[in-house]
């Protein structure tokens, strides 16, 4: 018989997930919260992981540089744009949904909604079936700012794209379905 791992004696689950080295568990708050992971991938796949999301992050980085940098308008926070692009994909998003999609405090989210309704960009609207919710939609300035934005991205993305052999591009281009199925599974593995 195995010696008990200290602090597992009055739970077994826990010292055998420990033991087996099988699957990997998080502690959040006592060893009752104990969750299951399966276990690390593969150092290939992690390696893969680490290169992919730090190029993803670059990528990301220095479009959003390049595109402040040539915006005429003062750029909004990161926080607020996530959230005005949320609002014009979901209109109709209340305030509780939002905190949720966007894993901030509804607070946090109430702070942001005033902000840009101040701005103009943002219309609060209360919920018909419920007076006390409040329902958000953007403004017609926000839906020119939020496509003016996007078109001047993507003007800048052609004109690097432009500039690699096309043997690159095709690269990408092949790619990108692989990297939609890799968004997803990240989202579903949430």
């Amino acid at each position: 018989m195995r010696a008990a791992l200290p602090g597992t004696r009055d739970y077994p689950k826990a010292a055998q997930i420990i033991q087996t080295g099988t699957k990997r568990a998080d502690i959040f708050s006592s060893v009752n919260d104990i969750v299951e992971y399966p276990a690390r991938p593969a150092d290939g796949t992690l390696a893969l992981a680490t290169e992919l999301l730090g190029a993803i992050s670059a990528i990301r980085r220095i479009a959003r540089r390049a595109a402040r940098l040539a915006w005429r308008d003062e750029p909004l926070p990161p926080a607020q744009s996530e959230l005005l692009r949320l609002a014009a994909a979901q209109p109709g998003l209340s305030v509780a949904d939002a905190a949720h999609e966007l894993r901030l405090a509804p607070n946090t989210v109430s702070t942001l909604v005033g902000r840009l309704t101040a701005a103009g960009l943002l219309d609060r609207a209360r919920a018909v079936s419920d007076g006390r919710s409040v329902r958000l939609s953007v403004t017609d300035k926000a839906r020119r700012r939020i496509a003016g934005w996007r078109d001047l991205r993507a003007e800048l993305g052609a004109r690097a794209l432009d500039q690699l052999p096309a043997s690159d591009r095709d690269t990408l281009a092949a790619a990108l379905p692989a990297l939609l199925r890799f968004a997803a599974q990240l989202e579903q593995n949430q």
